[in-house]
């Protein structure tokens, strides 16, 4: 009953693509309403942004028929790892060194380039999201703006899978345009933006399957994967954002930090899913690297993309739980089909 009156009331209030207008009138408009919308928040502007970027990137799929590139890895300017992931500030930032990180050590974190009282007060915005959603699955009618529940082009409809998301403890990010815009603002004010665009050669689209709220408890499970093992053939760079500390007192995050070129065996004898990895085979992947489970910080960042290996890092006797956000950004040319498009 809740999907069908929030379809309902988001299409009524749907306004249609604007034809006549080019890409670059549509991004102009969404850089006018974020810059209004900082200073005023509104939940009518905070849907609005969302109607206009799915415009944007429904109009980007395919590309513009360019070959996009990857810049040159910066390796020179890497820290050396002294047997853990080393972090880079947010001012080493640059396309280039995340392509050297993600060439060596599979992923780049950046140390603090959310600053840490915006990541708890995210955290925060997360935890009204998912009590506007329960208020909403209740009958009621939750916060205005926090829990708006993603209606796209009628093309990406048949392959939402939003119980799923729901099923593992998580929420989409465009079913809480609030929290959306306060995300992909700080990304905007960190630079994030620029450097996604200009790693990924193109213009850059999120996949509204595959940007998600996440409070994870200690008792989660997640296999170790490789994401590209059920995106295909992409290009793609993944933001995970923590939004609190975990990797000790809550759970973060095991990970191989080494560049692997092809996808890991799946399926074998241990793996959770027929998609993910079995521990011995991630060990084995990672060598005499060895697996680390990095502590992070409110504001810290990991990049990585299709073909990282990592794995939901809980154990029992964690006494918390961890807030984070994870938005896989994609370039245009090579958008996973069966994903409904943001424009970023």
């Amino acid at each position: 009953m809740r999907r069908a009156k929030s379809l309902k009331a988001a299409l009524s209030g749907r306004q249609p693509d604007p034809a006549g207008r080019s890409t670059d009138e549509l991004r102009a408009e969404i850089d006018e309403l974020t810059s209004v919308n900082r200073d005023h928040r509104d939940p009518d502007t905070e849907r609005r942004l969302m109607e206009l970027r799915h415009l944007v990137g429904i109009r980007q799929l395919g590309g513009d028929g360019g070959e996009p590139t990857f810049p040159e890895p910066a390796f020179d300017r890497l820290p050396d790892r002294n047997g853990g992931l080393a972090g880079v500030s947010p001012g080493a930032l640059t396309p280039e060194l995340v392509r050297a990180g993600i060439l060596r050590d599979g992923c780049l974190l950046i140390r603090g380039l959310v600053d840490p009282d915006e990541a708890r007060a995210l955290a925060k915005e997360i935890d009204q999201a998912f009590d506007a959603r329960d208020a909403v699955i209740g009958g009621g009618a939750g916060s205005p703006g926090y829990y708006d529940e993603f209606v796209p082009d009628a093309r990406f409809q048949e392959t939402l899978g939003r119980d799923w998301v729901e099923g593992g403890g998580g929420l989409w990010a465009a079913d809480s345009p609030r929290v959306m815009f306060r995300m992909l603002d700080a990304f905007e004010r960190a630079g994030l933006r620029r450097v996604i665009w200009d790693y990924l050669g193109e213009p850059p689209s999120i996949s509204v399957q595959k940007c998600t709220l996440r409070r994870v408890d200690p008792d989660a499970g997640a296999g170790w994967h490789q994401d590209g093992a059920f995106l295909g053939d992409v290009r793609a760079l993944n933001v995970w954002l923590s939004l609190s500390r975990c990797g000790d007192e809550a759970p973060g995050m095991d990970i191989v930090p080494q560049r692997l070129d092809h996808i890991v065996e799946t399926g074998t004898e241990g793996a959770l899913f027929e998609w993910s990895v079995s521990p011995q085979m991630a060990e084995q992947a990672a060598g005499d690297a060895g697996i680390l489970r990095p502590i992070f910080e409110p504001g810290d960042v990991l990049l990585f993309d299709e073909l990282f290996l990592h794995s939901t890092a809980a154990e029992p006797d964690m006494p918390k739980s961890r807030w984070a956000i994870e938005s896989w950004f994609f370039g245009s040319s090579a958008f996973p089909g069966e994903y409904a498009p943001l424009g970023a």
